[in-house]
């Protein structure tokens, strides 16, 4: 037997029965699941300074795992000082095995290294059930070494789920650990 990452594992075994249970689906493949994750990291800085991109490049590869593709800019924007086809991030799509292993490192490793972390806020759902939000620092990763960081970046983190709902996809999220804040029904 090949190998399975842990999260996997618990999706097929205990999420989807309770959330089968939780929203009476009539079939398995109306459970909602996790297609793929995100990440996004803008640098700004980037304009003056072309290595920052092969930093960004170096640690985003370094995080997820997967190799890091820059961002380049649409248009031009005089205020910036922005030329269309400069880099001006670095961006990661994770699909399958490597989300998956992304994720455990994500909710068991790297949250609860944030200073002061009372958990994630449940407002970053965009009404289709896909989820947003940011982190201010990527030195909460393990595999960033501090010594070496240039430049402290913050970066985002979308997941992109089959729910059709907000509620489905924010019990999909929970079933997978992520620490949502206990938010005080008025």
């Amino acid at each position: 037997m090949s190998y399975q990452p842990r999260l996997r594992e618990q999706y097929k075994s205990e999420i989807v029965p309770a959330l089968m249970k939780e929203f009476s689906y009539s079939s398995v493949m109306q459970v909602p699941r996790l297609v793929k994750i995100s990440l996004n990291q803008g640098i700004g800085a980037a304009l003056t300074d072309k290595k920052l991109i092969d930093y960004g490049i170096e640690e985003m590869t370094s995080i997820t795992g997967q190799k890091a593709v820059p961002t380049i800019s649409k248009r031009d924007v005089s205020n910036f000082k922005l030329r269309r086809g400069n880099p001006i991030g670095v961006r990661v799509t994770l699909r399958g095995e490597k989300m998956y292993e992304f994720l455990e490192r994500l909710v068991a490793v790297a949250l609860p290294r944030v200073r002061d972390f009372r958990g994630i806020s449940d407002k970053g759902f965009d009404g289709r059930g896909n989820y947003s939000f940011g982190i201010t620092e990527q030195i909460i990763f393990p595999e960033i070494d501090i010594d070496k960081v240039n430049r402290i970046n913050g970066m985002d983190i979308t997941f992109v789920t089959t729910a059709n709902t907000d509620k489905e996809a924010l019990a999909l999220l929970k079933g997978f650990g992520l620490p949502f804040k206990n938010q005080k029904k008025s």
